[in-house]
């Protein structure tokens, strides 16, 4: 009989417990309290990868962070770097990873131009819009490209040099990576800007973009040849790692050094210095990579081909900004 009413009381204990987890409701209303939604739509928000060949070198650093700069600015983009430290196979395999997450667009610097073409026509194909930043690929399957006319720039060196020269001396080249585009665009565009002149290349080799490999084939050279009149460096690492080993060699007052990035605390700063005798600005183009992956994403008409201005920068007109290079 105890056990009855202890059962009694619990049944009795759970129905007025019901009632004031119910509120005032009468029993039988099944009425629900609507869920108020929020007034303010979610915009969309869109994925960039972001493929960068690799972090050695100061001026993707910069680019890097002009691309993360551009699109902090903004409210709807995210960016997803990935850094393929100087290997084509994992830049491969970065684009892949891109492609199978389905990011909404896909940016890159390739590292090389031939192995890294198949994969972002794939991209491409499998309808991510894709651009391609500083180095170009082959072919016609992307979005967009962007970058500065590197024969104009190493044009523009060699006219630089063939003046300051007057028209005689013996240099050293010192090459970016001659895999890849903008090594060639530069060797070919210098040549011609000293073609028809006595100038001499005695001693030429590629440094891959790296300082290191650029002082080591510095101290080669100059190991070899008792006179050389100047150094033209495909980017300003290559020309300060050659003025490192002619330093240390004690040989630095007698060769004026040539590189190409123009970044200001590098290249603008080496002329400041008196290290270098000029450099020539080779922009990042990354604010304009976001600028144009919001038109692109937006299904806006882009151009296939942007070619970035660029300047030179001596001593003399280092205060003044610059001086725009011809064929701009």
């Amino acid at each position: 009989m105890r056990q009855l009413k202890s059962i009694t009381t619990l049944f009795v204990t759970l129905f007025l417990l019901g009632q004031l987890l119910t509120g005032c409701n009468p029993p039988g209303d099944t009425r629900t309290v609507p869920v108020q939604e929020s007034t303010t739509a979610t915009a969309k928000t869109w994925t960039i990868g972001m493929s960068q060949c690799n972090l050695g070198e100061p001026w993707r650093v910069q680019m890097n962070s002009d691309i993360k700069r551009a699109a902090d600015a903004l409210d709807n983009i995210q960016v997803i770097f990935k850094d393929a430290q100087n290997d084509t196979l994992k830049q491969r395999a970065h684009i892949e990873e891109f492609v199978s997450q389905g990011v909404d667009l896909l940016i890159i610097s390739p590292k090389e131009a031939a192995p890294l073409t198949p994969p972002v026509a794939k991209a491409y194909q499998a309808g991510i819009p894709v651009i391609v930043l500083d180095r170009a690929v082959n072919g016609e399957e992307f979005t967009m490209f962007i970058g500065a006319n590197n024969t104009n720039i190493g044009e523009a060196a060699g006219n630089w040099v063939n003046k300051t020269l007057e028209g005689k001396g013996k240099i050293v080249e010192l090459k970016g990576l001659m895999t890849s585009i903008p090594g060639h665009d530069r060797h070919n565009g210098f040549m011609k800007g000293i073609e028809g002149s006595a100038i001499e290349i005695i001693f030429d080799a590629d440094m891959q973009w790296l300082e290191p490999n650029a002082r080591k084939e510095m101290e080669s050279a100059l190991a070899r040849f008792e006179d050389i009149d100047l150094v033209y460096a495909h980017n300003d690492p290559g020309a300060h790692g050659a003025y490192l080993a002619s330093k240390a060699a004690d040989r630095e007052k007698d060769i004026i050094f040539v590189g190409i990035d123009g970044l200001p605390h590098e290249g603008l700063a080496y002329v400041e210095q008196g290290i270098l005798g000029a450099t020539f600005e080779y922009p990042t183009g990354g604010a304009e990579a976001i600028e144009y992956s919001l038109k692109i994403l937006a299904g806006e008409t882009v151009p296939r081909h942007l070619t970035l201005s660029s300047r030179v920068y001596t001593k003399e007109n280092l205060a003044t900004g610059g001086e725009k290079i011809g064929g701009e």
